[in-house]
């Protein structure tokens, strides 16, 4: 019996180490990867939700959903900003400073240079720090935290059994899509945000992992806090196609404050980068306090903000105020350095715009004042839009988080010119990257590269070698009888070295060359062999399986330049 138990255990570990890693080193869909994603994607979600009801329980002490407009001098919670800016700074300081970076950009970064692999050690201050930031009231969203946080946990997980590089980036954008819709309820958002945002790019073998750990996502949320779609309470009417000229107006106006509020949060995370931490956070934390004595509904996410725009009959001038001290909040928070995500106070923002705009058209147009609902939807979709070079994500989330499919095509016909006007007359660019090239990060990678990066070593690699030991007085008759088979020798100094037979005009006269060749794990992709052969345009590389020692192919520059060629790549 114990035997058998052996015998079964080995053939597990051979399938992990061998047939597992050689299907998923393939640039194809297969039943594996679909399998892997899944069962890394319970444990993203897993971290979301325990993130989310831990903040549910804080926000018990300190949301300020029920303030009174003018009475707040008294309250405790007001300073409640610059507590979370000291308990934001002590656990900065608490963890290490190489792990110091998170957000969606750094998320991104990761993604397109190192395969989405994030150290865990960003996991507990990521964590903790926007824990804090969300539930003093920062105007930051629950969306960044949930992208970091779910990439770590699928892309840690993916190390841990030495899945190859490739699909450790699936695996992370996976884990991406199940933060997203664990924390909205919006499982085909959260696929389109990764795809449109985070990757940049659609393939095939992506797709069905992603779509998976999304839909695991959204049913660990509506397990854990129900099926609610968290706009759903707006109001929407079906509008005439006789206003949508209006529609265009206000979209190019939702343009242009798009494009200032970009324009002004870069240039304040610039500056920001030169100032000590603890001086950032502090004034992020005075500066949210001084919006809070006065304007209460313009803290936090977005969510008061949205409550406030969709009230029935809002004062104009109070709209004007909680747009201009959400955007001051917002901005003051993000650009600071206060650990959160964008998207929440996008909400919020474009909510707001979206109210006002309707107001004030109701005074020239009566007929407007039933659309309250849907101008602060489209407000919402074209402000993400813009800001987030993110239109077709931004429709597909207010159409889930709605549930009103309504919204579709006013939202597209408000979205169109406040994008083109936003990025032609206005040169702005997704806040992500913007965020990246201020932060020194790089994140650029050719198309050669991104499709390299695609395959893994194991897809390629001759499995038809042999190797000898140094004994000059056999090689060359190994050599003669490998029969095209690549021969690779392990020197006295521990090296490997690759055999070669140079052919003269008489047989007999053949020479025996060598020469050394690097080693790359099996994890390792098509990538990390073109970076090595590159240089000289010639040579080979050895791969090995958890040791240097075992070797379990050869890949050439000839067999790289076929996959090149052959359109594989």
């Amino acid at each position: 019996m114990q035997l058998k138990i052996n015998n079964l255990i080995q053939q597990c570990q051979k399938y992990l180490h061998t047939d597992l890693k050689d299907k998923l080193s393939q640039a194809k869909i297969s039943v594996q990867l679909c399998a892997l994603a899944l069962a890394f994607a319970l444990v993203a979600s897993g971290v979301i939700i325990l993130f989310r009801l831990l903040l549910h329980w804080l926000n018990l002490f300190t949301q300020t959903q029920e303030w009174d407009f003018t009475g707040n001098f008294g309250d405790w919670r007001v300073l409640l900003p610059l507590f979370g800016a000291l308990l934001i700074w002590i656990v900065a300081i608490l963890g290490s400073k190489r792990y110091k970076r998170m957000g969606i950009a750094y998320v991104m970064q990761r993604m397109k240079l190192h395969y989405g692999k994030i150290p865990l050690q960003s996991a507990p201050g990521q964590f903790f720090q926007a824990l804090f930031a969300l539930a003093t009231n920062f105007s930051v969203g629950k969306e960044g935290p949930a992208i970091h946080l779910g990439a770590v946990s699928a892309s840690v997980m993916a190390e841990k059994f030495k899945l190859p590089d490739n699909s450790v980036r699936i695996m992370c954008a996976s884990g991406i899509a199940a933060g997203i819709a664990a924390t909205f309820n919006a499982p085909l958002a959260a696929v389109i945000f990764v795809f449109e945002v985070i990757l940049r790019e659609y393939k095939v073998h992506y797709f069905f992992p992603i779509m998976l750990s999304a839909i695991c996502g959204a049913f660990s949320s509506q397990l854990a806090f129900g099926n609610v779609h968290e706009f759903e309470q707006i109001g929407i009417i079906h509008i005439p196609l006789s206003q949508y000229p209006i529609l265009a107006i206000c979209g190019l106006i939702i343009g242009c404050l798009a494009a200032l509020f970009n324009h002004t949060l870069l240039q304040v995370t610039a500056r920001g980068q030169k100032w000590p931490l603890l001086i950032r956070l502090l004034l992020a934390g005075a500066i949210t306090t001084l919006v809070g004595l006065f304007l209460p509904q313009a803290l936090g996410s977005g969510d008061m903000a949205i409550n406030h725009a969709i009230s029935q009959h809002p004062s104009l001038l109070l709209l004007f105020g909680l747009l201009i001290g959400k955007m001051i909040a917002t901005i003051a928070a993000i650009g600071l350095g206060i650990p959160g995500g964008i998207i929440g106070p996008l909400f919020g923002i474009g909510a707001l715009i979206g109210a006002i705009l309707s107001v004030v058209s109701a005074f020239f147009f009566p007929s407007i004042t039933p659309y309250v609902g849907l101008y602060t939807v489209m407000g919402m979709t074209a402000m993400m839009g813009v800001c987030l070079s993110a239109p077709l994500a931004a429709l597909v989330a207010l159409l889930e988080m709605t549930n009103n499919a309504s919204i579709i095509f006013p939202s597209m016909f408000v979205t169109i010119p406040a994008f083109l006007i936003a990025h032609q007359a206005f040169n702005t660019q997704s806040l992500f990257y913007r965020q990246l090239d201020i932060m020194g990060l790089e994140y650029k990678v050719s198309s050669l590269k991104l499709g390299l990066q695609k395959t893994g070593v194991r897809a390629v690699m001759d499995r038809r070698f042999v190797i000898v030991k140094d004994n000059n007085e056999l090689l060359l008759e190994v050599l003669k009888r490998a029969e095209g088979r690549s021969v690779l020798m392990q020197n006295n100094r521990g090296t490997m070295e690759m055999l070669q037979l140079e052919l003269q005009p008489l047989p007999e006269m053949s020479t025996l060359t060598r020469h050394p060749i690097q080693g790359l794990p099996d994890t390792c992709t098509l990538l990390e062999v073109y970076e090595i052969l590159a240089v000289d345009r010639r040579g080979e590389v050895f791969i090995y399986q958890d040791s240097i020692d075992n070797v379990v192919g050869v890949i050439s520059w000839t067999m790289l330049q076929r996959e090149l060629t052959a359109g594989q790549i």
